[in-house]
């Protein structure tokens, strides 16, 4: 069965009301109850400690200080008795029976000097009421008590009135708490309304949506953690349709890339087949698709190369290596490579400086790199720098190349990217997975790879990685 809020609140604000003004009645009640009862023994027992007193001093008038104090007390609707020793009445304002009734508990007490004080009574008497049992003692002997009584009506109807005024305190209360649970579960309902709107919207794929939000309640911040989850969530669904859109680029690159050489060593196998190359082109041929093979062969080690890095399959071997030897090896490797594109490939690097690496991997880093770099740089220079630093080794490598705007500098480590001018036939980064290796390798080697670049006037790349194992703790 579905309860509305508004119900639910009122129910809740209704029953917390009641039961507390239930558990303050009988609390006041008793509470004046107790007060009025204590007050009245307290002057029953004022009154006849004076009459005992009285009587005590003047022996020979007792009976007018007796008919004195009845005439007082009738006023005050009080009536007393004496009795002996026997608790046969011998004056007495009001009760018609001859003897005191007492029982053997009572009786022993009163014998022994303690007051006795009983704040309701119904079966002795005819009616409800408040007595107490004084003791009379004349030289040390006992010799008979008073009992004076009061009826309970006048202290009833002061309880009585004490809980009308309660019944209306609660009337009150119970009016201004539906006014006020009724406000705020209105307002609360609405608050509700609308995050259960934007959820079904969220539920609908529009990340879009956002409500106000406060810090005043619990129903404010579970408003502010929604927005950050739809923000979250608008930020991921991008990065997805993104991902997925280089990925569907990459997927007609890749068939491009594949379908090119495919074409080219179907094409010489069927004229080799066919007799249809002259004997001094078919070397040229088989050159040919040799290097369109080892193209294919570079495509697939690439994408099983950052599976392998990403899923932390790959072990590195590091050791301390001489940098200016490395770089050396890298501007030999490529310096054919450079100069098609009439660049030039400079190393600046101390003797004494060194990179604790895994010498296959760094190698791969920096190839990766410097080849990109001579992609995109013409009749310029690729200089290749190394430093030491506490605790660290930085390398350098920095063209003059056509350089990046900013926002793509973000990219080119993103799997799947290629930049527009990158479809080439240079061997690394044409499938848009160099730079992403390139990263996960840096990491893997616990440093960091920072890109600068301005449009234009070309990009450097600073690799920082530790000189040494961290400690573990």
């Amino acid at each position: 069965m579905k309860v509305k809020y508004f119900y639910q609140q009122l129910a809740s604000h209704f029953s917390v009301i009641i039961i507390a003004f239930l558990i303050l009645s009988l609390l006041f009640s008793h509470f004046v109850e107790q007060f009025v009862y204590d007050n009245k023994t307290e002057e029953l027992a004022s009154y006849g400690q004076s009459i005992l007193k009285d009587i005590e001093q003047d022996q020979r008038n007792s009976r007018f200080i007796l008919r004195s104090y009845g005439d007082v007390l009738e006023g005050r609707d009080i009536q007393y008795s004496l009795f002996n020793e026997k608790s046969a009445i011998i004056y007495s304002t009001g009760l018609k029976t001859p003897l005191i009734e007492l029982n053997e508990e009572e009786w022993r007490a009163l014998q022994s000097g303690k007051a006795i004080t009983v704040k309701q009574e119904f079966k002795r008497f005819e009616q409800a009421v408040t007595f107490v049992l004084l003791p009379y003692f004349h030289r040390n002997e006992f010799v008979g008590g008073i009992l004076l009584t009061s009826p309970l009506k006048g202290s009833r109807e002061i309880i009585s009135q004490m809980n009308g005024y309660l019944i209306y305190t609660t009337i009150i209360a119970l009016v201004i708490a539906l006014l006020i649970s009724g406000l705020l579960s209105t307002v609360n309902g609405r608050r509700i309304k609308r995050l259960q709107s934007a959820t079904a919207n969220v539920a609908h794929g529009d990340y879009s949506i956002r409500i106000p939000t406060s810090t005043i309640d619990e129903i404010g911040e579970l408003g502010r953690d929604f927005n950050k989850m739809v923000e979250k969530l608008e930020a991921s669904a991008a990065e997805i349709e993104s991902l997925e859109n280089r990925r569907r680029q990459f997927m007609a690159d890749v068939s491009h890339e594949l379908r090119t050489p495919l074409t080219t060593i179907r094409g010489i196998i069927e004229g080799l087949r066919n007799d249809m190359i002259s004997e001094s082109e078919k070397e040229r041929g088989l050159q040919l698709a040799s290097s369109e093979t080892m193209r294919l062969i570079r495509l697939v080690n690439e994408n099983l190369d950052y599976e392998k890095i990403r899923s932390n399959q790959v072990t590195l071997v590091k050791q301390h290596i001489q940098l200016k030897e490395l770089l050396e090896v890298i501007q030999d490797q490529l310096e054919e490579t450079a100069a098609e594109r009439d660049d030039q490939i400079v190393v600046d690097v101390a003797e004494e400086v060194s990179v604790f690496a895994d010498y296959d991997r760094i190698t791969q880093v920096l190839l990766n790199i410097t080849k990109n770099s001579i992609q995109f740089t013409e009749h310029g220079t690729i200089s290749l720098r190394g430093l030491m630093q506490e605790n660290s080794t930085v390398i350098e490598i920095e063209d003059t190349g056509i350089g990046m705007d900013p926002e793509e500098i973000e990219k080119i480590w993103s799997r799947f990217y290629k930049a527009i001018d990158s479809r080439t036939t240079n061997p690394y980064g044409e499938f848009g997975l160099g730079l992403s290796i390139v990263k996960q390798l840096v990491t893997l080697h616990g440093g960091t790879i920072t890109v600068e670049s301005e449009k234009g006037k070309g990009t450097k790349f600073r690799i920082e990685l530790p000189d040494q194992e961290p400690l573990l703790e």
